[in-house]
């Protein structure tokens, strides 16, 4: 499983790197949480607004922080 922080490097895009990383140390998965601050990549998404959160390429949250448990939720889901 692959988790991909899409943001520049502002607080929120840390903010959400963080909720993620605990999320995924709380449900002790197999995944690893990438950072990608490259605005052309970050658009391939079709994302215009971050902080972004994408599953395995698939984009799930924009444009704000869900909480840990909102990440916890989604990653039980997959």
């Amino acid at each position: 499983m692959e988790i991909k922080i899409l943001g520049s490097g502002c607080a929120n895009c840390k903010n959400l790197e963080k909720a993620a990383r605990e999320a995924v140390a709380e449900l002790n998965l197999d995944a690893s949480v990438v950072k990608e601050e490259d605005i052309v990549k970050i658009m391939a998404y079709g994302v215009m607004r971050t902080p972004a959160l994408v599953l395995d390429e698939k984009v799930l949250f924009y444009g704000r922080v869900p909480s840990v448990s909102e990440i916890k939720e989604m990653l039980i889901k997959k």
